[in-house]
């Protein structure tokens, strides 16, 4: 019971830090392209712009650091046992992000946001760019740390613990390396481009975890070549037997090997040799939530895809401005992105299960001792309110600072004049 609300705690509150790390990294890029070009063409609408995109990003920074702090502190409550096993590595990145990502991030935020009319169009430039450049050093930090959790690299065992020996070897973990580039591109551009780089990804971790990509598919038996089905009725861990609808013929191997004949093990055959390796146990995740997971993320994804195609080609036909339909539809796709992310991390994280760092530490045994299964509940539910209250929080001010009417502001011909602060 423990083991479970304990996970449930930290899905609830990583999930809701989430929805603000795309958006953040986003806007941080967006704004400094808006600002560049309002820099080099002197245009008003072009600062206009980065006033208000700008004003959203201030607002998800200043709410995603408040939820962020949260997930910090779990380490501590509810996973005591794992933070003294694994602290000598999991530590050295999440520290970095700190004094490094975070404080390169905040301090230029603030410079930039108060430095409207006290710095030179030049430097105020700089820090926007300084913000981006903090926002994806700190979703690398990050992703190192996630990335050693799923295939442990540059170690040592000292005393029955893993010391860090080779702190590159955090950053050139191939894991690393193809997941870091598909949250960036997926924050940035959200659709085909990262899920080309996703492809890749899948290829590592059928080699390093194979057990989340046969579940991803829910596979049970050795496959050579497998397909991919589109759709099934059925299946999950108590079923292993559902019904595939349209399947396509060798797409699966090339995922996960690159190779159109490819091998992928099955969970079955998987399960059995993580018994005799590991000792008895049941090592298969939740194969209901990797394959849907799979499938809401790539569904979303072919969907975004299309409606920016459709948006490019009114937009060369000077009819962007002016189609109702796609405007009403592009106002709710941008909820897909938000689904998209979450379908990621769940199929991601879930597929790690049982496993809270692979191969070296079971998820159950990471748990904080001293921890009740009452101060559990107490504590999710403060969290529940806590984050229903910020998402609150942080859709009126988003809503109420979008549908403000923006003043057009003069336009400064100086590239080393100040400009007038943002006003609220």
């Amino acid at each position: 019971m423990q083991d479970t609300l304990a996970r449930w705690q930290f899905a609830f509150v990583t999930i809701n830090h989430f929805f603000f790390v795309p958006v953040t990294i986003g806007l941080a890029l967006l704004t400094a392209m808006l600002q560049t070009a309002w820099y080099r063409r002197g245009s008003p609408e072009y600062l206009r712009l980065t006033r208000f995109f700008g004003t959203l990003l201030v607002i998800n920074v200043a709410i995603g650091v408040v939820t962020g702090l949260v997930q910090e502190f779990q380490f501590g409550m509810n996973w005591s046992a794992y933070s003294r096993l694994v602290g000598n590595i999991f530590g050295a990145p999440l520290a970095m992000e700190g004094l490094a990502a975070f404080f390169l991030e905040s301090t230029f935020l603030g410079l930039w946001l108060f430095g409207w009319d006290k710095l030179s169009r030049r430097v105020h430039l700089a820090t926007i760019w300084l913000v981006f450049l903090g926002t994806i050093l700190s979703a690398a930090f990050i992703m190192a740390a996630n990335s050693w959790m799923q295939h442990p690299v540059g170690y040592i065992m000292v005393n029955g613990k893993p010391q860090l020996n080779d702190v590159w070897a955090l950053f050139t973990n191939p894991v690393f390396v193809w997941g870091y580039a598909k949250v960036v591109l997926a924050a940035i551009v959200t659709g085909a481009t990262a899920m080309l780089v996703g492809d890749e990804l899948g290829v590592i971790e059928a080699r390093y975890q194979p057990m989340k990509i046969a579940a991803a598919e829910a596979q049970w038996t050795t496959c050579q070549p497998c397909s991919f089905s589109l759709f099934q009725i059925g299946g999950g861990n108590n079923d292993q037997t559902p019904t595939e609808i349209i399947a396509i013929p060798h797409l699966l191997s090339l995922l996960a090997t690159n190779h159109w004949n490819g091998q992928v093990q099955g969970l079955t055959p998987l399960n059995n040799q993580y018994n005799q390796q590991f000792g008895p146990g049941y090592y298969v995740p939740d194969v209901f939530i990797q394959y849907w997971g799979m499938r809401v993320m790539a569904y979303l994804a072919l969907i975004v895809t299309l409606v920016g195609l459709w948006g490019l080609i009114l937009a060369r036909r000077k009819r962007l401005a002016t189609s109702r339909l796609f405007l009403w539809c592009a106002t709710w796709v941008v909820v897909l992105p938000f689904l998209m992310n979450t379908a990621g991390w769940l199929l991601t994280e879930s597929g790690r299960q049982p496993w809270i760092v692979q191969g070296i530490m079971l998820t159950k045994n990471g748990l904080s001792p001293s921890v009740s299964t009452t101060w559990l509940v107490i504590s999710l539910t403060v969290f529940v309110v806590l984050y229903g209250t910020l998402g609150t929080v942080d859709l009126l001010l988003m809503l109420r600072y979008s549908r403000k009417q923006l003043e057009p502001p003069p336009a400064q011909e100086d590239a080393d004049a100040s400009v007038p602060a943002m006003q609220y």
